[in-house]
Formats: C-alpha cells, sequence, structure tokens
C-alpha cells in the first residue's frame, strides 16, 4: 500500500434543486493558498518517489528523447522579401522562426523563443503580419497560461517598435493595414487571474504609437450583445472587418463592418447562434463564407455584401455526405472532406466550379494554411499513424504537387502497421476505431494497449504521426484511437450526439471500443491502459468509475472531473453547449451528478492504476478538478495498487509545454504503464 498524504475534509454541502451534494475537498480550489501549495508539494513527492523507482523510466526517456530528436520543420511562406519558416533542431523547447531571402540554405534565426527562458517556460503563440509584411505582431503565454502578451517589431530589424498589449485571451491578431490591429480580451477578474471566472469578452482596436488604455472597444459596449468569445478578423482587401461571437464552443453569430464607411455600424448576418460560420474571404461584393446552418457537414455560401443576411446566401459548394472544412488559398477554394476520418480535397474556384480532387500520396490526413489570394506558392502537409509529417509544393494553377520536404523521424516506418477497424457501440452506431503495432504480432491478448480518445467539442481525431505514439509501439505497445461520438468525424449530428443528455454516448462507445480489442486478443485488461486530456480526461475518468474492472490502467490529463462546478470557473461556462450545467435544470443536474468523476468514486471499490496528470498553471480546465478526484482515489480505493497525481510546475493545458517538459510526462506516463502491466518494454 502507498502511503498518501493525507487530505483535509471539510463540511461543504451545496444545494442543488433542493438536494445537498458534499464537497468536502472545496479548499483545494484556491490555488492562492500555502495550504494548497503544500498539498501539491506533498503529493508529487509520493508520486516521484514511487516514479523514480521504476528501474527503465530512465531508458524510456531516453528512447523518448531519440525518438523525437530530428529536424521538425514547417511548411515556408512567403512574406515581403523574405520567405519565412518555422524548425526545431530535434530537442529544442520551441520550434525556431527562421527566413531567407533567396536561398533556404542562408536562412537565419528571426525569432528564437528558447531564448525567452533559460527553462522553456514563455512561449510563443501566435504571429501576424501587417498589410505590408513590415511590422509583425506576435503574441506570447507565459507558464502554459491562455493570458498572452502582444508585441510588435519590425520585420527587417527585429526591433520592437510599440508598447507591448498586455493580457490578452482568447484572441487572435488581425491587421488593419499597418495601422493598427483588433485582438480580444476579458476584463482581469478578481481573486486568481489562474481559475476566477471571466466573462463578457471584448474586442478591441490597437492604433500602433498609442498607449494600451487607449485601445478602442470595437465590440463589448454594455449595449452590445454579450458573448463569452468574441473574435474580429478583417478580409484580405481590408474593405470588410468580421465579428464573431458566440456563448459556446459550437454555434456562433456572425457580424460585418464596411470599414470604408466612417462611422458604419456592424450589420448582423445569421439569426441566431444555432450554427458555425465564418468568412473566408471577400471578392468582387460578395463574402464567401463556411457555415453548417441547414447543413449539418457544412457548406459553401456567397453573400451580397449589399443584402448579407443569411436568408439571401446562396450556395457555392453544396453540403454532401462527408464533413467539410475550407481553406482559401492561392485564389482557390480548397474544400476537405472528412471520409471515415481520412481527407480528401477537391478544388473550386471562387465560384464554386469544381476544377479538381487534390490527389494525396497515401491514406491519411492532409492541412493546406490560407495565404493571399496572389500567393501561388502554396505548400500541402500530410501525415498518418505511420507515416511522419511530409510536406509537399502544390501548383494551385494545375493541381500538380511535388514533394517538398520529407520527414527525418529515426523512427522505421516500415516496421510499423495501421488499421481502421468498426465496432459496434452499445445502442447500435458503428463507430471507427484505428489500431498500430508491429508488423506481424501475434494477436493472443497480451500486448500493452494504450487506448485514446476524445469524445466532445466537434474536435476529430485525424490520423497524425506522434513519435511518442511511435515509440510506445516499437517498445511492444499497441497504440488505438477511438473516433467516438461527441467529436466532429462525422459532421454536426455526431457531435450532437455526445452532448448534454447524450454524453452517455461517448463513454459507451469508449468502453466498446476497449470491449473490442479485448475481444479481438489485442490485449486484456490486464494489460489495457486508457488515455485522455482535457475533455478526453473526463472520458478517462468516467469510464474507470463507471468499469473500473475493466482497464488496468487510467491517466486522465488535465481532465474536466467536477462536473457540477466547472462552469464557474475562467471560461468553463462556455462548454455548456457540450456538457450542460448544474443550474441549467434539476434533470440537467441529476444527469451530470450521475457521471460526474469526481461524485462517482465508491467506497471500497478497486480501481485500475491510476495517474492523474495536471499543471499548476492550467488556466483552461483548472487543476482542482484533478486534486478532488485524486483526494476522492485515495480516500475510496480498495486495491493496493497506485492512485497517484502528477503535478507539473509552470506548465498549462498544453499548448506552450516546452520539450523536456513533455519527454519527462510521456516517460513517465509509459513507465507507469509498463510497470502497472507487469510487462518489460522493448528498449
Amino acid at each position: 500500500m502507498y502511503r498518501y498524504p493525507k487530505t483535509k475534509k471539510q463540511d461543504t454541502l451545496d444545494t442543488y434543486f433542493s438536494q445537498q451534494v458534499a464537497d468536502p475537498y472545496r479548499w483545494l480550489e484556491d490555488d492562492l493558498s500555502d495550504e494548497t501549495a503544500q498539498w501539491v508539494g506533498q503529493q508529487n513527492e509520493v508520486t516521484f518517489q514511487y516514479l523514480d523507482s521504476i528501474p527503465y523510466r530512465a531508458a524510456i526517456r531516453e528512447k523518448l528523447s531519440k525518438a523525437y530528436d530530428y529536424v521538425k520543420e514547417s511548411a515556408p511562406f512567403k512574406k515581403g522579401e523574405y520567405t519565412y519558416f518555422y524548425r526545431n533542431d530535434g530537442l529544442q523547447n520551441h520550434a525556431v522562426l527562421y527566413r531567407y531571402q533567396d536561398n533556404i540554405e542562408n536562412a537565419s534565426i528571426f525569432l528564437d523563443p528558447n531564448s525567452w527562458h533559460d527553462e522553456g517556460i514563455i512561449s510563443l503563440s501566435s504571429l501576424s503580419f501587417s498589410d505590408s509584411d513590415s511590422l509583425i505582431a506576435y503574441s506570447t503565454s507565459e507558464g502554459g497560461s491562455d493570458w498572452r502578451t502582444i508585441y510588435v517589431i519590425d520585420a527587417e530589424t527585429g526591433e520592437q517598435v510599440d508598447e507591448p498589449i498586455q493580457d490578452a485571451k482568447f484572441t487572435g491578431v488581425s491587421w488593419l493595414g499597418d495601422e493598427g490591429f483588433y485582438y480580444s480580451t476579458y476584463d482581469k477578474p478578481d481573486g486568481s487571474e489562474l481559475s476566477a471566472r471571466t466573462e463578457l469578452h471584448k474586442l478591441y482596436f490597437h492604433k500602433l504609437g498609442t498607449g494600451q488604455q487607449q485601445d478602442q472597444l470595437v465590440f463589448g459596449h454594455p449595449s452590445d450583445p454579450s458573448f463569452r468569445y468574441v473574435s474580429g478578423y478583417t478580409t484580405q482587401d481590408n474593405q470588410y472587418l468580421v465579428v464573431q461571437g458566440a456563448n459556446a464552443t459550437s454555434g456562433n453569430i456572425l457580424y460585418i463592418k464596411d470599414l470604408n464607411i466612417e462611422g458604419a455600424e456592424l450589420i448582423q448576418l445569421t439569426e441566431n447562434d444555432t450554427a458555425d460560420s465564418y468568412v473566408c474571404t471577400h471578392k468582387d461584393g460578395k463574402l464567401i463564407i463556411y457555415t453548417n446552418h441547414k447543413a449539418p457537414m457544412g457548406k459553401i455560401v456567397a453573400a451580397d455584401v449589399k443584402k448579407p443576411q443569411q436568408t439571401d446566401w446562396q450556395d457555392v459548394v453544396a453540403e454532401t455526405e462527408h464533413e467539410l472544412s475550407v481553406s482559401y488559398a492561392g485564389g482557390y477554394l480548397f474544400a476537405f472532406y472528412l471520409v471515415d476520418v481520412q481527407t480528401q480535397i477537391k478544388q473550386y474556384g471562387i465560384d464554386g466550379q469544381w476544377i479538381r480532387d487534390i490527389a494525396l500520396p497515401a491514406v491519411g490526413c492532409a492541412s493546406l494554411s490560407n495565404t493571399r489570394e496572389e500567393n501561388k506558392e502554396l505548400y500541402l502537409s500530410f501525415t498518418n499513424y505511420t507515416t511522419p509529417s511530409e510536406i509537399y509544393h502544390l501548383d494551385p494553377d494545375t493541381g500538380e504537387t511535388a514533394l517538398y520536404r520529407r520527414s527525418e523521424c529515426p523512427i522505421d516506418s516500415d516496421a510499423l502497421t495501421s488499421s481502421q477497424v468498426f465496432f459496434t457501440s452499445k445502442d447500435g452506431t458503428r463507430v471507427p476505431l484505428t489500431i498500430c503495432h508491429r508488423k506481424g504480432i501475434e494477436l493472443d491478448g497480451s500486448h500493452p494497449t494504450l487506448l485514446y480518445g476524445y469524445g466532445g467539442f466537434n474536435i476529430s481525431l485525424e490520423p497524425a504521426f506522434s513519435p511518442f505514439a511511435a515509440a510506445w509501439v516499437e517498445m511492444g505497445g499497441i497504440y488505438a484511437v477511438a473516433n467516438i461520438r461527441g467529436g466532429g468525424e462525422y459532421g454536426k449530428a455526431w457531435h450532437d450526439a455526445g452532448t448534454q443528455q447524450r454524453k452517455q454516448n461517448v463513454f459507451d462507445d469508449f468502453i466498446a471500443a476497449a470491449e473490442y480489442l479485448i475481444d479481438n486478443k489485442f490485449t486484456s485488461s490486464e494489460s489495457l491502459a486508457i488515455h485522455g486530456g482535457s475533455n478526453g480526461g473526463l472520458l478517462v475518468g468516467a469510464c474507470m468509475t463507471q468499469r473500473p474492472e475493466l482497464f488496468k490502467v487510467a491517466i486522465p490529463a488535465v481532465g474536466v472531473l467536477d462536473m457540477l462546478r466547472y462552469h464557474t470557473f475562467t471560461s468553463g461556462e462556455g462548454w455548456a453547449y457540450d456538457f450542460g450545467t448544474s443550474a441549467q435544470s434539476e434533470e440537467m443536474f441529476q444527469y451530470l451528478l450521475g457521471y460526474s468523476p469526481v461524485h462517482n468514486v465508491k467506497e471500497g471499490t478497486r480501481y485500475p492504476s491510476t495517474l492523474v496528470t495536471t499543471a499548476d498553471h492550467d488556466d483552461r480546465v483548472v487543476p482542482a478538478h484533478s486534486y478532488k478526484f485524486i483526494a476522492e482515489l485515495q480516500e475510496k480505493h480498495a486495491g493496493d495498487n497506485p492512485v497517484m497525481i502528477r503535478i507539473d510546475v509552470d506548465a498549462g493545458h498544453g499548448a506552450g509545454t516546452p520539450t523536456h517538459k513533455v519527454l519527462d510526462a510521456k516517460a513517465d506516463m509509459y513507465a507507469f504503464c509498463f510497470d502497472q502491466m507487469q510487462k518489460q518494454p522493448i528498449l
């Protein structure tokens, strides 16, 4: 048995619709208290004492380091006289921005985030060029926080030319010519900036040469509709400002403003926020818009700027049976269709006329960045579970592709195989599952298996190479990804089937994926680990409390685990489209209480070996979720197998995490799995 820190309990009771619910670990929500900090230190001491005792943990860390130690380079992009690209030479904490004029061999460092902090805890979040490409606005994050600082530099000299914008959040940066830019933020909350509730997102315009206190409030006035998420961006020709307002992570209201008319008002295009819509470009008096309004799989429409309302939209590319996303590049529309979780690309003219299908090198996932209309230097990135990311040059006028850069990853992809199968969930729904393993393995139920899932927020888990997942497979494991409901793999209906009082479908799908792997002899319950992060952490927490006997190991990462109070932290209320809230109705409260991981840990139950992971600067899903869940587990778990928490310091929800921290966390997770499964990794 492990000696866990004593976590004190308090008599905190909340009343929901006349029902009282205990919350004995409420005090752990205070991330500013010394008592919480002391508890974090005590928990980490126990966890790392155990992890340090695993004999092959350091060897796993070394293997992952070697698997990741290769040049990773982005597609290039032309701005002014220079061509820019990101490159990580191998184990650098962050990718470096390089540029060159005539020859890539003469590329030089332009922006190096690794120089900003010795431990790499300050990261580059975004980059935006002004209209003339002479100025660059870039944003940074410290310690993984969602709060951002925006800097403006001269693109030629790299010198800072304006005072930084402080405390922006959930924001892009969109220039209006070279005059200034639009950005979004909240008023700083009272109390902890990492956990206190944030509301009423606001859009500002910052004019260069003026102080931040003089920035113009564009949207978010008391007279404006209030939204939890607001973004603003200009069309490429700077003729229109587009504003998107949303109260949830799905659905938005779309506005435009004519920037050529002084004092012009914002015009509302969409009637309500039941659909997702965004403007791809403006061309010849027409706005080209992606929407899933009355088209659950998505379509492309045109709106006349003189009559831009939704009722007058005209289809440009009609809805098909496959989920659609759109890139506007080189003067063309590229429609990316997700067909059983694999990419197919069709190229259209701006008028919606089909031009050609774009051939891909294999079955997998592809992406293309939006560029300015006149830019004909297009690059297509391609990957799948066994193919490290490759970059292809795409000629938009001919549709021809040519290999630009192949990955130098040391993993032997030829020794690995990936196959997609379909299993049947509890209610008869057909769900895809991708399984990766070494070629030629015997299906005898013995293989250590890591099953990954997400199942929420319309996010699709498309096939993408990970050197860490590939290293797990090389070490003798099986890596499986389930495309469960709640995601966006099959459009809005697939997403909606995993929301609110249909959320149990998500857990049933994941449990059915685990049972498929066991029934078909890929693994057994004694060799099966489940893993997911954020909403995927909720997935793992719910499944391990509903079916604890089915899994050997559970690793809920940065999870949403207290479903009764999640909406009271930071911007959590914006997740209500997917989850519903305990204040919404008595029926919704009862449904959430029925699966909330924090509230469903049962006394005397033997739970899987559990490594909860979180970070002290996570202001997206606050670490209190994980703290309260592990406190419940450590009090009530009946087995002698470990239930522990690993709390990273100076890290956040995941984005911007330096390489050395990523390697440490992955090595600890894999070592924990192998040790608890009593399997020897192939090293």
